[in-house]
């Protein structure tokens, strides 16, 4: 077995005052949260201003009828990314959108499109080099959205007043001259039961992979994003757009890598822009990547790569 190379985004020529398109043969995106304030919608849209691909998948919770159910709020730059999205559809991307629990409203559409944007309740993607990916929002996976729905609203409200906090916190940060630190993140990553939760939600997201039949799954709702092999199955999720804005994507030849947007929060530029980079995982029918990233390139403990310099 041979291990795929690593390959760069092919990039056309920008016309004057745009950034060159990175293009892809796919890209996924979930977690957005529009209507809340958390919504890191500039940088949404100037990764989809920046980027081109075939097909767009919106792995669920692109809007937030929760929080919009408990007090209205929609910017122009929210407004701003669906007219991007629908302008995508026009220009002839194909655009799916895979509702999630924040946004299950749109599951009583399944079936329908709306702009050109297709609504199916999951599906199944077939990549490049052959391999079979089902798509999936997850929140069908997580015990407390199901079980405890009570619960989940609290959580949700205890998550909102965490990223104000945080924005609260990195305001005096970036007055010290620090870099943007994510409280909630650091909770994910730290605390005992939601490590194990997150552990537990790969898990099982995993095994339905296996049992439809499927070499690997797309998945967003636990906002952390991670590509990596679960017993044989590939495990891909995309991440968000509230803190860490990541983006999956897959390259012409069938490569999987994800993207890492928040260079973008403190320098929108073209240079800033993340270079995609083989992530060591293993794949069904291929042997081990070993990345070695590019110079200029920090790899992060989670297996995102983005330009630092």
């Amino acid at each position: 077995m041979r291990a795929m190379p690593s390959q760069a985004p092919v990039t056309d020529e920008a016309t004057p005052g745009e950034a060159p398109a990175l293009r892809f043969r796919t890209l996924w995106i979930s977690d957005v949260h529009l209507g809340t304030p958390g919504c890191q919608a500039a940088a949404l849209l100037d990764f989809l201003k920046c980027t081109e691909c075939e097909t767009l998948y919106l792995v669920g919770d692109i809007v937030d009828g929760w929080q919009l159910r408990r007090r209205w709020y929609w910017p122009q730059a929210h407004n701003d990314v669906v007219q991007k999205l629908l302008r995508k559809v026009r220009k002839g991307t194909r655009v799916v959108l895979v509702p999630g629990n924040h946004d299950e409203f749109a599951r009583r559409y399944l079936g329908h499109s709306f702009g050109g944007i297709e609504v199916v309740e999951d599906c199944m993607h077939v990549t490049a080099d052959g391999r079979r990916l089902w798509v999936t929002h997850g929140d069908l996976f997580d015990g407390v959205v199901q079980c405890a729905r009570w619960l989940a609203y609290v959580g949700d409200s205890l998550y909102e007043f965490t990223l104000k906090l945080n924005r609260w916190f990195n305001h005096l940060r970036a007055r010290a001259g620090l870099p943007y630190w994510s409280l909630s993140r650091y909770l994910k990553l730290k605390v005992k039961r939601a490590v194990s939760y997150v552990s537990d939600f790969e898990a099982a997201v995993a095994r339905e992979a296996r049992r439809r039949g499927a070499h690997g799954v797309v998945c967003g709702h636990i906002h952390h994003a991670e590509l990596r092999d679960i017993d044989g199955v590939l495990y891909a999720n995309d991440g968000d757009w509230v803190e860490s804005l990541t983006a999956l994507a897959e390259h012409p030849s069938g490569e999987l890598v994800l993207l890492d947007w928040s260079a973008h929060r403190t320098a929108p530029t073209v240079s800033a822009v993340p270079v995609p980079v083989a992530v060591p995982v293993a794949v069904p029918g291929l042997a081990p990547v070993t990345a070695t990233p590019a110079e200029g390139v920090t790899v992060l403990s989670h297996g995102v790569h983005k330009l630092t310099a």
